[in-house]
This record gives structure tokens, sequence and C-alpha cells, in this order.
């Protein structure tokens, strides 16, 4: 019952009309060859009980048209359905998952630079009835449309927002392509983008570019680095001048760790003090 009302709401008056005063639009002729059929499955029912017995699998749907018209009822299945001989016909949906590649497009992003852009989209036949009445091929015409959105879509991103929000740029995708499919009967489940590729001199570029901001940074730091190690010396150099026993035992540890380490040569610094002494004036 819902899916009869969800396409009464979106069909043309044509196709709606079908279901409100139906029985006055079909005429003399189609009653007329609604009983032909029927008196011909009649005659032939232990031969006819095989053609007109059709059946459809758990994921499938069947809409039949009889003398060219939507069947009352709407999609049928799954299992065993029936059909009249000469004046039925059926077409069977698909109602699974559907995935496939959207090929890569050249796109120009909107601070004027050329990439790449390949996605993966994912839909499945929501409502088999306008999927058969709305349009003529509803996979087809999704992939297309998929193109289209992921080229309108990226072309008003800059390429840093195409690299760094593609969540974000997915569900933006998946909305728009969702809205634009509601009448077909087609929901769309889920984009991904899944390669943004570059030029190979914008690679260069960016490669350059990021080394250049590493280095910049290691610079900085190492500076900071200096900085704190000076202040630190010089802190210390103000605790040890207080007492001269602490420079004293502060050579003889260097001692104690310089022959731990199993050296053949000691080297033992002297103060500069003590040199200048030494000096001729």
């Amino acid at each position: 019952m819902a899916t009869n009302m969800a396409m009464k709401d979106v069909e043309q008056p044509s196709t709606s009309g079908h279901h409100q005063g139906s029985d006055h639009e079909r005429g003399f002729f189609y009653f007329f060859l609604t009983g032909v059929s029927i008196l011909i499955f009649i005659i032939t029912f232990p031969i006819a009980i095989f053609m007109c017995l059709k059946i459809v699998q758990e994921y499938e749907r069947a809409v039949i048209f009889r003398l060219g018209r939507l069947l009352k009822g709407g999609a049928k299945g799954p299992g065993l359905f029936f059909i009249l001989p000469c004046i039925d016909s059926y077409q069977k949906v698909d109602l699974r998952v559907v995935s496939f590649d959207v090929p890569p497009q050249e796109i120009l992003t909107k601070d004027s630079v050329t990439v790449a852009v390949d996605a993966v989209v994912y839909f499945r036949i929501a409502n088999a009835t306008m999927s058969i009445t709305n349009v003529e091929n509803a996979n087809a015409s999704t992939r297309l449309l998929a193109q289209t959105t992921l080229r309108n879509t990226l072309g008003t991103k800059n390429l840093t927002e195409i690299l760094s929000q593609r969540d974000e740029i997915s569900q933006t995708m998946q909305s728009s392509l969702d809205e634009a499919t509601d009448p077909w009967g087609v929901k769309v489940e889920r984009i991904e983008v899944k390669d943004v590729r570059l030029p190979q001199q914008l690679q260069r570029a960016m490669a350059a570019e990021a080394e250049a901001t590493r280095e910049a940074r290691a610079k900085i730091i190492a500076a900071e680095g200096e900085m704190n190690a000076s202040r630190s010396l010089k802190e210390a150099s103000d605790i040890i001048s207080e007492s001269p026993q602490a420079l004293q035992l502060r050579y003889l540890q260097t001692l104690t760790t310089i022959s731990a380490e199993k050296n053949s040569t000691i080297i033992f610094p002297l103060p500069i003090d003590f040199l200048s002494k030494l000096l001729p004036k």
C-alpha cells in the first residue's frame, strides 16, 4: 500500500489516473480482450498453467503491464505470480545494491587546478514500479548523473578542500544524487571519492613546498633548543661559581665517567685562568 501511494505522488496524472476511475478509461475492448484471454487460459488450462505462472527471486520484483497499462497492486514478488496469456507482460527489477566506478573526471577546481578524480557509487532500487515507469533505464541514468554530480560538486571546491575534506564531499554528493534520483525509485546508499590524481609538476611543487616547510620548522626547533641549552648552562655556571669545591667535584665526576668507558686516553681539562698565568705578558 505504501508503494502504491509513493507511486501516485511522483507519477504523471495519466499514470496515477490508472488507479482512480480506470474502469471508465479502459473501455469495452479492454474488458473484451481480458475476457478472451481468460477464455483461452481455461481452454488450454493444462498447458497454459505452465506459461502463466512465473517466479521471481527474493531480491527481485515483477512489474506487470496489462495491455500496456500498469496493473493494480504494484510490483509482484517474491515467489509465484500469475499473468494472463497474450495481454500481460512483465519486467523484473533487481533490488540488490549495485556498485560502479565513476570514470576519472578531469575537473577544474575553484583555484584553477586541473585534477583527475574518480569515485565509487553504491545504490539500489527502492521502488520497482517507479524505476520502470518513470525512467527508461534507471541504472544507466544513475551512472550518468553520478558523473555530472561529481564534476559539479568538486568544481566548487579548492584543491586543499578536495584533498582534506573527502568525507564532507562524499556526503554532499550522496545527498544531491539521492535527491535527484528519488523520482526514479533509486536510493543512493553511499558515495566514496576513491582517488585524486594531481599533475606531475604540481606534485613536485607541493613536495618542494612541504620540504621547505619541514626544514624551516627544523631550524626553528634547533634554535629553540640552543637557546634553552645556553640558558641552562648559564644557570649551572652561576651555581658552580658560588663554590669552588663544586667545580672540583664536577671535574672528578667527569673523569669517572671517562674512565668507565675503558678509554686509553684521558684528556685533563685545564682552566683558562691557569693557562693565562703561564703565558708571558
